[in-house]
């Protein structure tokens, strides 16, 4: 398990900062699968520093609720990221501070593979969604890995990620095992913008990937001493843009 109230807590933001049209590109994703009626009360499970939880409010009004574990990432997403239709609680996905049947959506965003027990979480993201909502599993699948340029530079990070993730069919089977409808899915979205090597490398060098916890320190320095090299070297090279993948749980009527 990785600790967030320590070193990652601080870089976090630096490193994983979303602009306002990314948000709004995430939001537009997910809002496709729900009522069009608002307000639609919203989970964002596993906020950490609430990069996307006021984006939730502004598109579906609210409220919306951000149940993260890490008290730290929590204090950044209150006085970072607050907006007055949002409400942080401390919590986990095992867990939730919330009552049966009480919200319209639940997002998971790149958090179900840091959950201790994967299928309780499912069970209380069964529980607490209305019968006919929907839940939004936005993570990585082991067999659908993306070939992300900066492996490269880090060669045993594409295990350490694929060790992260389970498969999509495992990961189906998991939702169905707590009572969830999967989508034939996974939905691919494209909603990060187009960055430059120069942009990569000043993303990537705060370290705010988890995959990074995981990997020796002498990897970790001679990866970035080449990166940097790379960046000075052909700074307004075009990276790759990679898609998304979002598995879509519904809780049957």
């Amino acid at each position: 398990m990785v600790d967030y109230n320590g070193r990652l807590s601080s870089v976090y933001a630096a490193g994983r900062e979303m602009t306002v049209d990314e948000v709004q590109r995430w939001t537009a994703a997910i809002q496709a699968y729900l009522p069009e009626e608002r307000p639609l009360t919203i989970l964002d499970l596993g906020s950490g520093t609430g990069r996307l939880t006021p984006g939730l409010a502004e598109e579906f009004g609210g409220p919306v609720y951000g149940v993260e574990p890490s008290d730290r990432m929590r204090e950044i997403a209150e006085t970072s990221a607050a907006h007055q239709a949002v409400t942080y609680l401390r919590g986990s996905a095992e867990k939730i501070p919330l009552p049966e049947a009480s919200v319209d959506g639940v997002l998971m965003f790149l958090s179900f593979h840091h959950f201790r027990d994967q299928l309780k979480a499912l069970q209380e993201v069964h529980r607490v969604l209305k019968p006919g909502g929907a839940a939004f599993l936005r993570s990585q699948f082991a067999d659908l890995m993306p070939d992300l340029f900066w492996y490269d530079y880090f060669p045993s990070a594409r295990e350490v990620d694929a060790g992260m993730y389970r498969t999509l069919d495992e990961s189906k089977a998991l939702a169905e095992a707590a009572g969830l409808r999967p989508g034939e899915g996974p939905v691919w979205v494209s909603t990060e913008p187009p960055r430059t090597l120069r942009e990569s490398y000043d993303r990537l060098k705060h370290r705010a990937l988890s995959t990074f916890e995981h990997l020796p320190e002498a990897e970790i320095e001679r990866g970035f001493t080449q990166l940097a090299a790379d960046a000075d070297q052909e700074p307004d090279k075009d990276m790759p843009v990679y898609p998304a993948a979002i598995l879509v749980l519904r809780r049957p009527n």
